[in-house]
């Protein structure tokens, strides 16, 4: 089992367990007890707030590499079996695990990786995908295992691992992790211990709580381990169960290991070393080979799941500002996802065909007044600009689905780009895909010249735009003003602004290219550009 945030609550479930004559490893994973990432000795504190934030900040600079957290924490678990395998009271044929929410997590892991666990009691974190999705939050990093819905993976497929070892799935009824996929998950699966004649070796256990490792969940615990691993059913007594302070538990003398292991390695130093990894693996092909790798995969991420349809787009009116006259206007990108624009035309220009600069950044819409000078400047040279919303952005920002900011970790993006991972997609290059369905848009502009196209890609979210001039020679040139630089950038650094960050991810990204190779390879000013 592992350590969690509630500190308290795992101290006592060790005990029940001890109490029912088990061995227990208390284990601490990435970002919470002795093993905080961020923790700076000679602050004497963490820098960057530990579990949840810490993994999801650690956690997202593994998606580019193509990489998951749940790679480090199923690693660290299945060590510590190592570990206990060498204890002479351990036997190794009776080993079992357990852990609430992230130690929930952890304890699916080894139940699908490790054959050496002989009984699981996984606690509050079986559901399913499909639940889980209506219920409004956003996963952890390690929680997040990219492309497995898309390979028809659900929570079922973790029981099974275990058909018919014994498995006693542990549930709050009052849980984020929606009950009702935990009963369902539970149920369609029972079935397979039958098969075995090993009915009674699958139950579920629910207790009116909240999210969180209840002493009840505890006292089910320490019988379904003893019963199954020791040969009898022990029923501790609560008496004298209490947590102890947390320095008496510490196994080093500081509280931290960054504070005394000085070559100790976290998640970021083995980034580093998977970067440097793939880098060499890159760069080992030939230019031309690595380019049209690039390329192929690129068009694979940014076209899959796409359902063509017609754009049947709207203009929803055209008013005039100033020396400004702006269209307002709307389609359909995909089979009921809707981007909007807003397009400027200097009033000296109307009635001819302008050249077009397409300007996609953070907030789209909702963000002109930063931009209204470039704007102005650039419709006063003949050109019209369109301000893209492209899917979730600007104007259609989606409603919040949970307590938290929008845009910043477990917020609403954040849990939409979560669940396109699972399908083997990503929020980027959905909307990747919407900056080339605003060039079939254009279409629809009778005094837009389509033969001279551009991209303004300013902040972040202009990496939409650099992508699409990938894909798309509709694109000429591409400008790029205080962009992300380079994925690799992010990746090696120790520390950055995540706000936002899970909108540019696309994972395994930097296994083809960075976006310096962009520019070399002439994606972002053609040789064909029509000046003007």
């Amino acid at each position: 089992m592992n350590t969690t945030k509630h500190q308290d609550e795992y101290q006592i479930v060790c005990q029940y367990l001890v109490r029912a004559g088990l061995v227990v490893l208390a284990q601490d994973p990435v970002g919470q007890g002795e093993r905080l990432s961020y923790y700076e000795k000679s602050l004497g504190k963490t820098t960057v707030r530990w579990g949840t934030e810490e993994h999801d900040y650690a956690g997202s600079q593994c998606y580019p590499l193509g990489d998951s957290l749940a790679r480090y924490f199923v690693h660290d678990a299945m060590r510590g079996i190592d570990y206990l395998c060498t204890r002479p009271e351990v036997d190794p044929q009776k080993i079992g695990v357990t852990g609430n929410s992230g130690g929930g997590t952890q304890t699916s892991l080894l139940m699908i990786c490790d054959p050496r666990v002989a009984a699981a009691a996984p606690a509050t974190f079986i559901m399913n995908r499909q639940s889980y999705m209506y219920a409004g939050g956003a996963q952890d990093a390690e929680q997040v295992w990219s492309g497995m819905t898309a390979f028809g993976f659900d929570h079922e497929d973790i029981l099974l691992m275990m058909a018919p070892k014994p498995v006693l799935v542990l549930a709050a009824k009052y849980d984020f992790f929606p009950i009702e996929g935990t009963r369902r998950t539970f149920e369609r699966s029972r079935r397979f211990w039958s098969l075995f004649g090993k009915e009674e070796n699958i139950r579920i256990f629910e207790d009116d709580s909240e999210h969180k490792y209840t002493r009840a969940m505890a006292k089910k615990a320490a019988e379904f381990f003893s019963a199954h691993l020791l040969g009898w059913k022990a029923v501790p007594e609560d008496k004298e169960i209490e947590a102890l302070t947390p320095s008496k538990l510490w196994c080093t003398k500081s509280g931290q290991v960054r504070g005394e292991i000085e070559d100790a390695r976290f998640v970021f130093d083995e980034n580093l070393q998977r970067l440097e990894e793939i880098e060499k693996t890159r760069d080992a092909l030939q230019e031309q080979e690595r380019k049209e790798k690039a390329i192929a995969w690129l068009g694979e991420k940014v076209f899959a799941y796409r359902v063509p349809c017609d754009l049947n787009v709207r203009h929803i009116l055209c008013e005039q500002e100033l020396d400004m006259t702006v269209q307002s206007s709307m389609w359909w990108t995909q089979e009921g996802i809707l981007n909007s624009s807003l397009t400027f035309r200097n009033y000296r220009f109307l009635g001819k065909k302008l050249p077009v600069t397409i300007a996609v950044w953070d907030g789209g819409t909702t963000q002109l007044q930063p931009h209204a000078g470039w704007i102005r400047e650039t419709c006063s040279k003949g050109r019209a600009v369109m301000v893209l919303d492209v899917s979730g952005a600007g104007n259609l920002m989606p409603n919040s689905l949970n307590c938290y900011p929008p845009l910043q970790f477990y917020g609403v993006i954040h849990k939409l780009a979560n669940d396109l991972m699972w399908i083997n997609d990503s929020l980027a290059a959905m909307r990747v895909f919407d900056v080339m369905r605003a060039l079939d848009a254009l279409d629809y502009f009778d005094y837009i010249d389509k033969e001279n196209i551009r991209i303004y890609a300013y902040g972040h979210q202009g990496v939409y735009g650099q992508l699409a001039a990938v894909l798309d020679k509709r694109i000429k040139r591409v400008e790029v003003v205080e962009g992300i630089g380079s994925y690799k950038s992010w990746v090696a650094s120790r520390y950055y602004d995540p706000y936002d960050v899970m909108s540019i991810v696309i994972p395994g990204m930097l296994k083809y290219f960075d976006l310096p190779d962009l520019e070399r390879w002439g994606f972002l000013n053609r040789a064909d550009f029509m000046k003007g």
